[in-house]
């Protein structure tokens, strides 16, 4: 098993913990979320594995980045690594619903998991959880909360400027 390393870095969102590994980042984590992040035991502090990974996120909060280019290599089980893919695949400043999502895996009657492995998302922001909403329009759950969830959706319809 390789070690995992991991910073801390403000953001207009509040501090982020990002942890990453030799197959790639594996977490996103808000920091002061509905559950607040902190790094496991093993996980050695070290930023410079993160340059680009904090390049580009800065870039996205500025407006500027639209579609994130880094190794991702999520945990989960089969099933929420599929939706973790389809996530990917909804375009920047786009919403789709839960049962949406369940159609576009092949399991349309699968909204609730979908839901659940949505809720899952170790990486937030870069697979984009933000952009699922219910199927009234209506925003649900997000880990770092409504007011994130808003920002970030606000920000990608160019009505917020984070930086």
């Amino acid at each position: 098993m390789s070690t995992r390393f991991y910073t801390q870095i403000e953001s207009p969102l509040g501090p982020l913990l990002i942890a990453a590994d030799d197959a790639g980042l594996r977490q996103i984590l808000f920091v002061n979320g509905r559950r607040p992040a902190q790094p496991e035991s093993s996980w050695k502090p070290d930023r410079a594995p993160f340059s680009e990974t904090i390049r580009q996120l800065q870039s996205y909060f500025a407006g500027e980045l639209q579609t994130f280019d880094l190794q991702l290599a999520p945990e989960g089980t089969p099933f929420q690594l599929g939706v973790w893919r389809s996530l990917c695949e909804i375009p920047y400043g786009k919403t789709i619903s839960y049962g949406e999502l369940a159609s576009r895996i092949g399991n349309p009657k699968a909204s609730r998991a979908v839901g659940l492995a949505n809720g899952s998302n170790p990486i937030p922001i870069v697979i984009p959880c933000h952009r699922v909403i219910g199927s009234n329009g209506k925003l649900t759950g997000y880990g770092g909360g409504l007011p994130i969830k808003e920002k970030l959706l606000a920000l990608e319809r160019h009505q917020l400027r984070l930086l």
